[in-house]
């Protein structure tokens, strides 16, 4: 009879082993500092279907969540799934620290013109995009009126030059403000007047920089010619400081996303929000920029299937449309042409309208291997306008030509 109990006992271990063998931990770090709850459902949903895999959260702030996730798989003990900037792909996948992401040839056929260019290099998906952009040009119509002008759309860089010289002259204000500081939005606002200018950066599919061009040099000259009538000191600026003085009356005019409207509509019910204006060799485009979900290589294969099958789940029509409507997202995916159960928010939207017509002649934020130095590459060209110093346009975009061919 003890001989019989021991050997039931024995089994009980040895089935609780195996099924601890089998069972798949997930670590997933997902920046920002917060999970939203639109994510919560479905990891919440993907553990009851997938009772074999625990995803343990944690969120951390965006100043330290990239270099955090970073630093771990360099160190060999890498998350499952990590949800950050695409900016950080290029660099995550030549150094071997991530894998291709497994989306199917049906979702690439719902995603909104070029989002998938933003995760692409070497003819592969280095994540899961998660999270879209564009931007448009917010306009206080009380200061433009109070200059003599009808507050409408600009149609082009001349015409948007001349209503920030009346704000600046009769109301005394910044009739513009355009970034200058040492910060990623910076290089961002310039994008997305070159991308209306038809400028690129790099080859799409040689990855050659061409950056060097008339195009480009327009888009400078344009940021000289507006300089007058801007913020003071504008190196000191970053994008998201402009809320502030856009809400207290000081500023004319300034690009910013979707999410600015709701930042600022108490304070300037009277806002227009309009297209990026073009330049002289282009049309009405934007910077499109992701956020994505990136699966890390792992020595464990149902670790990383586990983590492809979560990362799929949470980037799926339902899931991600929810994650759209709810944080106010331009849309990622071409949900008119899905059912998500109801009109998607954005059709017969005039606000959506703008921020959703600039996708197709956007341009991608770049995939280069040390964003940093990309980073520095725009504002050392940027500021050189701004401060007078570098020498001509010509010199200085040929110089920031060079510089971005040694850090691409």
């Amino acid at each position: 009879m003890q001989h019989s109990k021991t050997l039931m006992v024995a089994a009980a271990l040895l089935g609780s082993s195996a099924l601890s063998a089998h069972a798949t931990d997930l670590q997933f770090i997902m920046c920002g500092g917060e999970v939203r709850p639109a994510d919560q459902v479905v990891i919440d949903q993907f553990q009851k279907d997938n009772p074999d895999i625990k995803v343990n959260m944690e969120a951390v702030p965006w100043g330290t969540c990239q270099d955090k996730s970073m630093t771990l798989a360099a160190a060999g003990n890498p998350p499952s799934v990590a949800y950050m900037g695409s900016r950080t792909l290029k660099q995550l996948s030549k150094n071997g620290l991530i894998v291709p992401a497994e989306i199917t040839p049906e979702m690439e056929a719902l995603y909104q013109p070029g989002v998938l260019k933003t995760v692409s290099d070497g003819g592969k998906y280095w994540g899961y995009p998660h999270a879209f952009s564009t931007k448009a040009l917010y306009i206080n119509c009380d200061l433009v009126t109070a200059a003599g002008l009808e507050c409408k759309a600009p149609a082009d860089w001349t015409e948007m030059i001349a209503m920030a010289k009346a704000i600046k002259e009769k109301d005394g204000v910044a009739g513009i403000g355009i970034a200058g500081k040492d910060f990623d939005n910076t290089m961002h606002m310039f994008l997305d007047f070159l991308y209306s200018n038809g400028g690129t950066v790099l080859n799409a599919e040689t990855g050659e920089v061409t950056l060097d061009s008339q195009n480009t040099r327009e888009t400078l000259q344009m940021y000289k010619d507006v300089m007058p009538y801007g913020i003071e000191g504008p190196t000191a600026w970053e994008r998201d400081q402009m809320k502030d003085l856009f809400n207290d009356g000081k500023l004319g005019m300034y690009v910013n996303g979707p999410w600015g409207f709701g930042q600022q509509k108490e304070k300037v019910p009277n806002q227009l929000v309009v297209p990026v204006p073009h330049g002289p060799s282009g049309v009405s485009g934007t910077i499109l920029i992701t956020d994505s979900i990136a699966v890390f290589k792992q020595k464990d294969p149902a670790v990383e299937a586990a983590a492809q099958k979560l990362a799929a789940a949470l980037t799926s029509g339902a899931a991600q449309y929810d994650l759209d409507k709810t944080w106010g997202l331009t849309p990622i995916l071409q949900y008119e042409k899905m059912d998500v159960g109801e009109k998607p928010y954005y059709v017969d939207d005039a606000f959506w309208k703008v921020f959703v017509d600039g996708i197709s002649t956007g341009g991608p934020e770049p995939l280069v291997t040390d964003f940093k130095s990309l980073q520095g590459v725009f504002t050392t060209m940027i500021q050189g306008v701004m401060l007078d110093e570098g020498g001509s346009i010509d010199d200085l975009v040929k110089q920031a030509s060079a510089d971005l061919a040694e850090v691409k």
